[in-house]
């Protein structure tokens, strides 16, 4: 695989029980929960530096800040949110999605919460009709052409990825005022689909995320060197417990990037894979992923049909002929993609130690035969909802995960030491470096993904995701501190 930065941003849903604050009396909701957690992390665990300045008109001073680990954590619309540091090796990526599931998990134990508030890796709120998102980041290249090459490439490829992508659900949902075709509503689908994100998504790009949700967000905001890079930012994933699941969703589409800027390298503006335009993508993801019969078929622009199976083996084609020369994790990418595409194709229970939405359908078809329930009870979305409880003790996944019926692709302790410890091949490793540095000098510092200040008006750039060179911070350090004296 090329070396590129990688991320994932997580927003978490919270849920207090009722009975118990009304037992106890207990005054508290999610949004002080979140804040709760958010300052235990900071102010008593003291794993990063608390943001210091406004960096939005919605997150003030206090509202988040960096950890040490490289990875943000912070509010966003009263909900805990998450962001990865930046990775080039997709399992360590892996490692740090996990990292803050421990964190979280752990706060709520040591400071008593734990008995009546769950925290939830999810992408939809049954009650309400909300989702949260789980945002995909990668760095790409500026000479390629986004809007003629990058994106009409990859647009097919992210409607039908969710066939092992998706982290399934019960029931529907219809955002008509975004969307308004009137084709479906809130109530009438009553079965089970393999994607949380799929009824959510509106259009397929947009610049501005508030203000419509697509499959990818097109602001031009690298977070990097303006001139080489650019960041290629998703919206329509779903938050995957399954840690196999994740390394094939983020790999897959990383290799894709690989092969789409080594095509271009030897073809120029030639369409990797022409001829695969889906006649209307919006409505393609979201047949996809209810459509019960799981065959998967959508139309195409040329008027023929085809599986998303058969679209997600001309991607594999596509990068088994354009990448030649393969690492062991594009190997692994590779031969788990394909392995993926053939059970899916032959018998989806293959895959229920895999795929989060094949596990949750399996144990849920098991429940709904045994008790002879429909599809419309309300506890099945209260066990769907539990899958995705981070709570060792207490989720769907875990017990399932602790029974062996789960497949993993890192250890417990790659997770324990991406708690605390940045990323050592990426600029991650100097950010919490030189962060370290300045807490322990008391200095008073702003961090970014890109840029430190400290000091008066000293700034520290990362512009260069790959720099990994100490020394250099080590001598802007000594140079802060001399002028400090001065």
């Amino acid at each position: 695989m090329t070396h590129r930065i990688m991320g994932i941003e997580t927003e978490f849903g919270c849920m207090i029980q009722s009975e118990t604050i009304q037992t106890q009396r207990v005054k508290v909701s999610p949004e002080g929960v979140a804040a709760r957690v958010r300052d235990y992390v900071f102010k008593t665990l003291e794993l990063g530096i608390p943001d210091l300045h406004y960096r939005d008109w919605g997150e003030p001073p206090g509202n988040g800040g960096f950890l040490f680990n490289g990875g943000r954590l912070y509010i966003d619309m009263g909900h805990l949110e998450y962001a990865t540091p930046e990775c080039a090796n997709l399992f360590d990526l892996i490692a740090y999605d996990k990292a803050i599931e421990h964190i979280i998990t752990a706060i709520l134990r040591d400071t008593g919460l734990s008995t009546h508030v769950a925290f939830y890796k999810n992408n939809i709120d049954h009650f309400t009709g909300a989702t949260f998102g789980c945002h995909e980041n990668f760095q790409a290249r500026r000479d390629v052409p986004f809007y003629r090459i990058v994106i009409p490439t990859l647009l097919p490829f992210f409607v039908t990825r969710q066939i092992y992508a998706g982290a399934g659900r019960v029931g529907g949902y219809d955002d008509i005022l975004e969307f308004g075709d009137g084709q479906y509503s809130v109530d009438d689908f009553h079965g089970y689909q393999i994607s949380q994100r799929a009824d959510h998504i509106v259009t397929e790009i947009y610049e501005w995320i508030q203000f419509s949700r697509a499959i990818i967000n097109t602001r031009d905001e690298p977070l990097s060197d303006y001139t080489k890079y650019r960041r290629l930012h998703l919206l329509v994933g779903d938050s995957n417990m399954s840690e196999y699941a994740t390394a094939l969703k983020v790999g897959t589409t990383a290799l894709i990037l690989d092969a789409i800027e080594r095509h271009y390298e030897i073809h120029g503006e030639k369409l990797p894979i022409p001829n695969l335009d889906l006649a209307d993508p919006i409505a393609a993801i979201r047949h996809i992923s209810r459509d019960t019969s799981l065959r998967w078929e959508v139309d195409l622009q040329n008027g023929s049909t085809v599986s998303a199976i058969d679209i997600q083996r001309e991607y594999l084609n596509f990068v088994q002929k354009v990448l030649t020369e393969l690492d062991e994790t594009a190997e692994w990418i590779l031969t788990e993609w394909e392995t993926v595409l053939n059970e899916l194709e032959t018998d989806w229970t293959l895959l229920t130690t895999r795929l989060d939405w094949a596990a949750k359908k399996w144990f849920l078809d098991a429940l709904v035969a045994e008790e002879k329930l429909t599809w419309d009870d309300p506890w099945l979305k209260s066990l769907d909802l539990e899958y995705h409880n981070i709570d060792p003790e207490n989720g769907i996944f875990y017990a399932l995960e602790s029974e062996g019926c789960m497949r993993r692709v890192i250890t417990d302790q790659q997770i324990s030491d991406a708690i605390s410890n940045a990323p050592c091949n990426t600029r991650a490793r100097v950010r919490g470096y030189l962060m370290r540095n300045l807490k322990k000098q008391k200095m008073p510092c702003i961090v970014d993904w890109h840029h430190i200040y400290a000091g008066q008006t000293e700034c520290y750039e990362m512009k260069e995701p790959l720099d990994i060179s100490i020394p250099k911070a080590q001598k802007w350090l000594k140079i802060l501190k001399l002028r400090q004296r001065m």
